[in-house]
């Protein structure tokens, strides 16, 4: 990172890339949760299932290259290890051992709550200190909060 981009950040920068690798972990847990989970998922709605699962996996796929990318430019180094990601990650790997549509569903609305959490408080952490990470995570929160309302309308539907 350059001299201005370090001036403007006004807060620990190794603990904010530690805090962006533990986040970096939960989306890579996340978009296999999902992609796996859309493989093997049984029921009702399916298919509306299915494409929800997989349109999730991929934003958490971008958001995981987003947050590579930050950590990158603020001088740090991404987890390369993915034996690591259920070790550092703020959010579990909620295995989806019950292929039930429902069962699904209510592990990715406990994942999204995670998610929001994470990314709550790491917009606490980032306001007014450090502006690109602040709106790079408010980006990644919007997200989460609508994944977390996709779950549970599919949920809801069922009913």
């Amino acid at each position: 990172m350059g001299k201005s981009g370090k001036d403007i950040i006004d807060l620990d920068v190794k603990e904010l890339i530690n805090l962006l690798n533990k986040a970096l972990a939960d989306e890579w847990l996340a978009y296999y949760q999902y992609w796996v989970s859309a493989k093997i998922i049984k029921g009702p709605m399916r298919p509306a299932a299915v494409a929800e699962l997989t349109e999730h996996a991929n934003d958490e796929l971008k958001h995981a290259d987003m947050l590579a990318e930050r950590i990158i430019q603020l001088g740090g180094e991404p987890i390369t290890d993915p034996g690591d990601f259920g070790k550092v990650a703020n959010c579990s790997y909620l295995n989806p051992t019950d292929s039930n549509i429902k069962s699904i569903l209510k592990q990715g609305i406990d994942g999204e709550r995670c998610a929001i959490g994470v990314y709550h408080h790491l917009l606490e952490v980032t306001k007014d200190k450090d502006v690109v990470t602040y709106h790079m995570v408010l980006s990644i929160l919007e997200d989460e909060i609508e994944h977390e309302a996709d779950f549970e309308a599919l949920l809801e539907d069922l009913k």
